[in-house]
């Protein structure tokens, strides 16, 4: 029944964008296709793939086009690690004063077995309208789109601005990431006025419909907290009133039951505006009650009703993992969760660990933050400044007339985190329309729209080419 249901939706989508066979495209758009086939096939899994061979693979691209080893740094993994490398490759401009631009794009991609998927994972398939395979969204797309450009923007005229491309290693969660060893090791390969990168994109309704496009400024930061309870602990037949497990359990479900406080940005306060434009009467009005006051708790309540909008508006966190005891016939001499919470940008580890102790509301829980490779600080949000969303707001009325483009912070997170943290305004890119199941990214039979991929690579490299003139 799920198959049938999900086939459904896919034939419907495909009728909205169902994209021109091979022999129909452009010429620049078939190079783009071979380029990105390539890319796809490439396995950049993190227990057998190679990012090295990927990167080796772009770089040759980019040498056809004219970029010379000058021009192009490849970049191993470490030690433990060799394959996990990758590439930077700079375009000069011809203003020595005017800030680069960086395009970031992750090569690796999460695993897929080969078992589970109607269509082998590491073959280009185009199939009814879109394009099958791991990666082919998530985000061998902007690396393909990324690369492309790079080469459609050596054969014309020298940009005023330079541009640069890094495709990297590690961002689905490997244990080595070239984003973050670039910015503590390389920054001045990459060092940039402002990122471009995923984590943008848009929506389209179950039909295929485009509903809206989604221009991210600013992420959440992933952070664990260990909380333990400890108690001398005993003989079972004798229970006594203070046990680690109930005292544990206890401050859990206070911090369950209690949120952070509201916290509003210039991209959060701007995603919402839009939002009460086209919510139903109640919400519209809740929406914009609370942003004129975060403290009112009726509005609160009301559009925190959507799990993706509570989180917008806070930082979160919940309980994912418990452990306790150590014999099935004693007290538990010590409890111990995992709270995972995903900081609102500009909160501090620290800052967000107090609030886990007040809301537990027991002093004897203790409260210890998790070793992590993530910055100690959520990043303050890049600015939505009039010289980078002026531009994705007139191009995209040129390529998606009559789709709104809307300011989103993720909840999530991408390498964007890294470079936010070093000073560098790091954006998600619009102009990719996911489907309400996601595409199938992380999961079976990823695949993206052929029109709707093509669509994107347009409206991108105007977007880059309008950001390295100016």
């Amino acid at each position: 029944m799920r198959i049938g249901v999900a086939r459904l939706l896919a034939g419907l989508a495909a009728i909205s964008f169902a994209g021109p066979a091979v022999a129909q495209l452009r010429p620049d758009q078939q190079a783009f296709r071979a380029l990105y086939k390539e890319l796809v096939e490439t396995n950049t899994t993190v227990s057998t793939g190679s990012c090295n061979l990927a990167a080796e693979r772009m770089a040759a691209r980019l040498k056809a086009a004219g970029y010379t080893d000058a021009d192009i740094k490849l970049f191993p993994g470490p030690a433990e690690r060799p394959l996990d490398g990758g590439l930077v490759a700079t375009l000069p401009g011809k203003d020595p004063k005017a800030k680069a631009i960086l395009l970031l794009s992750h090569l690796d991609v999460v695993e897929a077995k080969r078992a589970d998927w109607e269509r082998d994972p590491f073959t280009f398939i185009e199939e009814g309208g879109w394009f099958y395979g791991r990666g082919v969204s998530d985000d061998k797309a902007h690396g393909a789109i990324f690369t492309d450009a790079m080469i459609r923007l050596k054969q014309g005229k020298p940009p005023r601005r330079t541009v640069k491309l890094a495709l990297t290693c590690g961002e689905e969660g490997g244990p080595f990431n070239g984003a973050k060893w670039l910015v503590e090791n390389h920054r001045d390969w990459i060092d940039a006025e402002f990122v471009l990168n995923e984590g943008g994109g848009g929506k389209a309704d179950a039909s295929g419909k485009p509903v809206s496009l989604a221009f991210q400024a600013g992420e959440k930061v992933y952070q664990d907290f260990t909380l333990e309870t400890r108690n001398p602990g005993g003989h079972s037949s004798r229970p006594r009133p203070d046990n680690a497990i109930y005292e544990l359990a206890a401050g859990l479900v206070r911090l369950s039951r209690n949120d952070f406080p509201i916290i509003l940005s210039d991209t959060t306060r701007a995603y919402f505006t839009e939002m009460a434009k086209i919510a139903d009467a109640e919400t519209a009005t809740a929406i914009r009650v609370l942003l004129a006051n975060p403290a009112d708790a009726h509005a609160n309540e009301i559009v925190s009703r959507d799990p993706a909008w509570h989180s917008t508006l806070r930082t979160t966190c919940v309980a994912t993992m418990l452990d306790a005891g150590h014999a099935r016939n004693a007290l538990p001499q010590r409890a111990q969760a995992n709270v995972n919470c995903r900081m609102f940008p500009g909160e501090s580890v620290e800052k967000v660990r107090g609030q886990i102790a007040e809301r537990l509301g027991d002093p004897t829980i203790t409260v210890t933050p998790r070793a992590s490779e993530n910055p100690k600080e959520a990043a303050p949000p890049p600015p939505l400044s009039p010289q980078v969303y002026g531009p994705a707001v007139a191009l995209a009325k040129k390529h998606f007339p009559g789709i709104p483009l809307i300011p989103t912070m993720a909840t999530g997170a991408t390498d964007g985190r890294y470079l936010n943290a070093a000073g560098m305004p790091t954006y998600g890119m619009p102009g990719r329309f996911g489907m309400p199941d996601g595409n199938g990214v992380h999961g079976l039979n990823e695949r993206i729209s052929v029109e709707g991929v093509m669509k994107e690579r347009d409206y991108l490299f105007d977007l880059i080419t309008a950001y390295a003139a100016k």
